[in-house]
Order: structure tokens, then C-alpha cells, then sequence
């Protein structure tokens, strides 16, 4: 859509250039200029309070997450997985969850040296050195 819409505004511009004066293809352009320089400002502001300004990705649901040296951060939920060094998953894959998730905070998830944090909740999981689930 926004690409015809801007074919649409070039072809104009050009077709009034060229049938008409510089003059006026010179102050619609300023126009018009001005009209899609708003638009894109009211799109990045939109779009910087939907992530919530911390710039992270939306897996983290708009949190900042950090691991400090051989740590472990998880933004979210964690199910069915081996966290650590020598950890694995030994039994079959776990059931997803149904349920609708309970409403987070946006805090940030930090896991110090050697550590593990995670921002959601913790199932069916092996958290730690040499772990199996």
C-alpha cells in the first residue's frame, strides 16, 4: 500500500514538473516532503512506546537481558530444556503449555557470573552444571 501511494506522489510530482512549472512542482514537493516526514515521526514514536524504549527484542517482551561470564538469561519462559555446562535432555519433549500466561513485569533478567535467571517461569527444566531433565 505504501508503496503505490508513493509511485502515485512521483508520477504526480513528475507529470507536474513537466506539464506545469518548476515553481509549483518545487512548493508541492515541499509538501509533501514535510506531510511524509510527520507521518514517519508519528510512526517511530508509536513505535517506541509500543517496545517500551528499551530497544530489546520482543522475544524478552521488552526487557533488557544480561549474562555476565559463563551465565545463563532467558527473557522468558523456560520448558523442557538443559541450562548449563554438560546438561541434556534425556526423556521425551514436553507437552506445550496451553494456558494463557500470567501478565510479567518488564524488569530485566541478570544473571551474574556463573549464574542463571530467567524472566518467566521455570518447567520441566535442568538448570545447572552436569543437569538432566
Amino acid at each position: 500500500m505504501t508503496a503505490v501511494v508513493t509511485g502515485l506522489a512521483a508520477i504526480g510530482l513528475i507529470l507536474l514538473a513537466v506539464l506545469g512549472d518548476l515553481d509549483t512542482a518545487g512548493k508541492a514537493a515541499s509538501v509533501v516532503g514535510v506531510v511524509v516526514s510527520l507521518a514517519a515521526l508519528l510512526v517511530s514514536v508509536i513505535a517506541l512506546f509500543r517496545t517500551g524504549g528499551s530497544g530489546g527484542g520482543s522475544a524478552a517482551g521488552g526487557r533488557r537481558v544480561q549474562a555476565g561470564r559463563r551465565g545463563i538469561a532467558v527473557g522468558g519462559n523456560i520448558t523442557g530444556s538443559a541450562l548449563g555446562t554438560n546438561s541434556k535432555v534425556t526423556g521425551p519433549p514436553t507437552t506445550p503449555v496451553t494456558t494463557t500466561p500470567i501478565p510479567r513485569n518488564r524488569d530485566d533478567v541478570r544473571a551474574r557470573r556463573d549464574g542463571i535467571a530467567a524472566g518467566g517461569d521455570v518447567t520441566d527444566s535442568a538448570l545447572g552444571e552436569g543437569s538432566e531433565r
